[in-house]
């Protein structure tokens, strides 16, 4: 297991110390206003104690209509401030990288949460929504670089842009959910031009030495997989980013396309030029054999979910132990509720996952 626990540099001088991070996950244990509670905090502080090298918190809204769900962390507002320095701080002294996703929901974002219709690149009867005007664009990649400049205030190491799971930005890049005319419509060099005005305004006035990831939805939401490939071509060309993680759902699998199958789908996007850009992804890595299967697939490092709600100090006793075995479901809430997870955070993961929690 020596490759999970060599330090990796980023493009921006930024030093994870080891391989394994924490994927930015859903748990609805912030307040009503956005603003971070102590229940949310101790679940990510107690996963920097436990070793991974970067925690990640769950999607952070950096618009108060692009909110997805209820309890969602916010990064629209200077009042936020306050909770996120406390969280930097805690991430940093256990020598994590401390990073925040970025999140629009667009269509996604519930009438009844925002208590006005959602929005997204064009309008979408099947989900009661406006597309946006040419200004209101202009407007939401300002919230996004906004939403880094307040995290960078907050004292974090990084962001990264969510950039999938048919939230704003993969709305964007979509053929089926984008039908704009003007330059953000059309091509897929105009589809994307909202991610990369977005990452050209955070490298602008965040700096250099930011930390600044995408996350990415290799196919499905409209999105073909030879188009995600192209996406990832140009990050890696302009040299803006520091990562880009794939969001796979599963490492092993390969492509829905059937004219690209017979390999993996990861296999598509560590066969490119990155230079010195970092390449991760996540989806039921698990065990450590995942975790060496997808480093030497040629990822740099992985992000894990499920293990980490599991045990929040995995890469502490992976380091300890080349033998260890994690727990496997269901468990008990008791269980969760020693690992640092809230009754909240406990009841949507009953919600979402039924066969997670055991008596």
């Amino acid at each position: 297991m020596e490759n999970v626990f060599e330090e990796l540099k980023f493009p921006c001088g930024k030093i994870m110390p080891n391989r394994l991070a924490l994927a930015p996950l859903t748990n609805t244990q912030s307040n009503a206003d956005g603003s971070l509670s102590d229940e949310e905090i101790k679940w990510l502080a107690m996963r920097a104690e436990g070793g991974f090298g970067i925690t990640m918190t769950a999607a952070a809204h950096v618009n108060s209509a692009g909110q997805g769900f209820p309890g969602q962390l916010g990064v629209f507002n200077d009042e936020h401030l306050a909770g996120l320095k406390k969280l930097a701080k805690i991430i940093k002294a256990q020598g994590s990288l401390a990073v925040v996703q970025l999140h629009h929901a667009g269509l996604r974002s519930p009438r009844e949460l925002i208590g006005e219709m959602p929005v997204a690149p064009s309008p979408s009867e099947k989900f009661s929504a406006r597309g946006l005007s040419h200004g209101e664009v202009k407007s939401l990649i300002e919230d996004f670089i906004t939403g880094a400049e307040r995290a960078k205030a907050a004292g974090f190491d990084g962001v990264e842009l969510h950039a999938a799971h048919n939230y704003i930005i993969c709305q964007f890049l979509s053929s089926e959910f984008n039908q704009r005319t003007d330059e953000y419509g059309g091509s897929l060099q105009n589809r994307s031009r909202v991610l990369f005005d977005i990452i050209t305004g955070i490298r602008e006035r965040c700096g250099k030495e930011f930390l600044l990831g995408v996350r990415l939805t290799p196919e499905r939401h409209g999105i073909e997989l030879e188009e995600a490939i192209a996406t990832a071509k140009v990050l890696f060309e302009k040299k803006e980013i520091d990562f880009l993680d794939i969001s796979a759902w599963n490492v092993y699998k390969e492509p829905v396309d059937e004219a690209l199958q017979g390999r993996r789908l990861l296999s598509y996007f560590t066969e490119l030029d990155r230079g010195a850009i970092c390449l991760a992804a996540a989806g039921k890595v698990y065990t450590p054999e995942d975790i060496n299967y997808c480093l030497d697939a040629g990822l740099d490092f992985v992000l894990m979910g499920r293990a980490a709600m599991l045990h929040h100090n995995y890469p502490a006793l992976l380091k300890s132990d080349n033998g260890f075995v994690p727990n496997r479901i269901p468990v008990s809430r008791e269980y969760l509720l020693a690992e640092g997870l809230s009754e909240r955070f406990i009841d949507y993961v009953g919600g979402q996952w039924p066969d997670f929690i055991g008596s």
